[in-house]
């Protein structure tokens, strides 16, 4: 039988995993909730609190929060399609099984993608945030290289454990320090000098930092370039180690 090429299964794939979602926005809804809570219920608080605060300083975190918990989650779905035996029958097809991984990011990219542009036209239309279109642009950019990575590591994650006990506290475990020292919501600079030291090591910290030097009109800083660069390599090097994992995996 002929193979197709990879970008071809790739979109296969894609569509696949996207189908569900398709039959039930539910799913792309039930994402939005927490974001929504913080932005409503946390944002106000935050904003007229603190000297010098804003919503373009304050909706960045957010958004990554969104990508963190939307993407880094992305795992638990393959884990009852290994369990049912629907990836083996999968890798015995034709299909590269590079697309299998690359499909299914692809799938979750997109969810949170959309996800970003629903929460950054509430802040714009319920608080009045003000970015320019290119920032807005940008800023979407950067969060998609990271739900790559997210995504990415998710399901390298999933292919390692058995069930979904396993997973989620695992999951968790790991996604909330690295959220909380990425001053997601407070700058670091507010923090002490060892939690600082800490969030300098932490590489979600430089995502944060371009996501929101982008949205407070610094543009193409030194910030904003080396957050790019952080999440260019980081996609790069989840894709690859999650690549390897759907081929050799059996």
């Amino acid at each position: 039988m002929r193979r197709n090429s990879w970008p071809t299964d790739t979109w296969l794939v894609f569509r696949h995993a996207l189908d569900p979602t398709l039959r039930n926005p539910f799913v792309l809804a039930i994402g939005l909730v927490q974001p929504l809570l913080y932005l409503l219920l946390f944002g106000p608080l935050l904003v007229t609190g603190l000297p010098g605060a804003s919503w373009e300083g304050f909706l960045p975190g957010i958004l990554v929060m969104l990508a963190m918990f939307g993407a880094g989650f992305a795992g638990f779905s393959l884990i009852p399609d290994q369990r049912a035996g629907v990836l083996d029958r999968m890798r015995v097809s034709p299909l590269s099984r590079t697309a299998l991984l690359l499909g299914r990011v692809l799938r979750d990219t997109t969810l949170v993608v959309v996800q970003a542009v629903l929460i950054t036209a509430l802040a714009a239309l319920l608080f009045g945030l003000t970015v320019p279109l290119t920032a807005i642009l940008l800023g979407l950019g950067v969060l998609a290289l990271l739900s790559i990575t997210l995504a990415s590591a998710s399901y390298l994650l999933a292919l390692r454990l058995t069930n979904e006990y396993e997973f989620a506290p695992v999951v968790q475990s790991l996604s909330m320090p690295l959220l909380l020292l990425s001053g997601f919501l407070i700058p670091m600079e507010a923090g002490p000098d060892w939690l600082r030291l800490l969030s300098r090591l932490n590489p979600m910290t430089y995502v944060v930092d371009a996501e929101r030097s982008l949205f407070v009109g610094e543009g193409m800083s030194p910030t904003t370039l080396t957050g790019i660069g952080a999440s260019a390599a980081l996609a790069t090097l989840a894709l690859l180690l999650g690549t390897r994992a759907f081929r050799t995996a059996h």
